[in-house]
């Protein structure tokens, strides 16, 4: 397999695939002396590393490649290895089919890590065992380790972690709001919330998904397959959270009953 990147998130993947016995390769535009010591851990397991550029045979040459998020999905490389039927996963798809426990994805363009934070400060004060990861500065891959059937992992996730899954799949999704950002990657904000929409693709009704009532372009992304609850500010929801007058409220309606 092939790691592309070799940040915090390509470290953290390249280590945690080759402790389990994969075949490793890990590449980087940048040189060994622009990386400096953060690929050190990577001799030891006798990762093989390609620096100072890309090689389009390697890209081929693969079964699985696991491009960090800052490597764009449409690259050449990873283009031409698509076409050739090579398997490519974000590093979130890849720790999620090794994951323990439960899962709350939160996404958006603004406010995620606040809503992350709190979400798992909340939950842990709760007396919840809980784990807290993804694009808030942990690779969740790297918390794989520590979860059981018992936590409860709250991860933020963005358009770039996304955009690249295939079977990921949250319990619970929250999908705070869309503004326009990341153009230079994503193009449109069409396609930019068609990656962030993607949090919801997997789920099934014994899942939940949290939307901003609010937000014209969160709530036209609503997903069918989950259970949806909303939140607003400015208007009374049939199911979720809502500020009426001066207090927060919170409207359920009934489970149909299946026979």
């Amino acid at each position: 397999m092939l790691v592309v990147g070799l940040a915090r998130t390509g470290l953290a993947t390249a280590l945690f695939c080759a402790a389990r016995g994969a075949n490793v390769t890990a590449t980087d535009a940048r040189t060994e002396n622009e990386i400096g010591e953060a690929i050190a851990p990577l001799r030891a397991p006798g990762i093989r590393l390609e620096l100072g550029g890309h090689r389009e045979n390697v890209f081929l040459g693969q079964d699985l490649i696991v491009p960090s998020p800052g490597v764009p999905a449409d690259a050449p490389l990873l283009q031409a290895a698509r076409a050739k039927g090579v398997t490519i996963w974000s590093e979130v798809e890849l720790a999620d089919r090794f994951l323990e426990g439960r899962l709350i994805g939160i996404t958006g363009s603004n406010g995620k890590t606040t809503t992350t934070s709190l979400i798992e400060h909340t939950l842990k004060a709760a007396g919840f065992f809980t784990i807290l990861a993804g694009n808030i500065g942990t690779p969740l891959i790297s918390r794989v380790e520590q979860t059981s059937d018992d936590t409860i992992t709250v991860a933020e996730l963005s358009s770039f972690q996304l955009e690249l899954i295939e079977t990921f799949r949250p319990n619970i999704s929250v999908f705070l709001n869309l503004t326009p950002d990341h153009l230079d990657r994503h193009h449109t904000l069409e396609e930019y919330g068609r990656a962030k929409a993607r949090i919801f693709e997997n789920q099934t009704e014994a899942d939940s998904a949290v939307l901003n009532a609010d937000d014209p372009a969160t709530a036209s992304l609503a997903p069918t397959k989950p259970r949806v609850y909303w939140f607003s500010r400015k208007q009374h929801v049939a199911q979720g959270a809502f500020v009426q007058e001066t207090k927060l409220s919170f409207a359920m309606t009934a489970k149909k009953r299946r026979y």
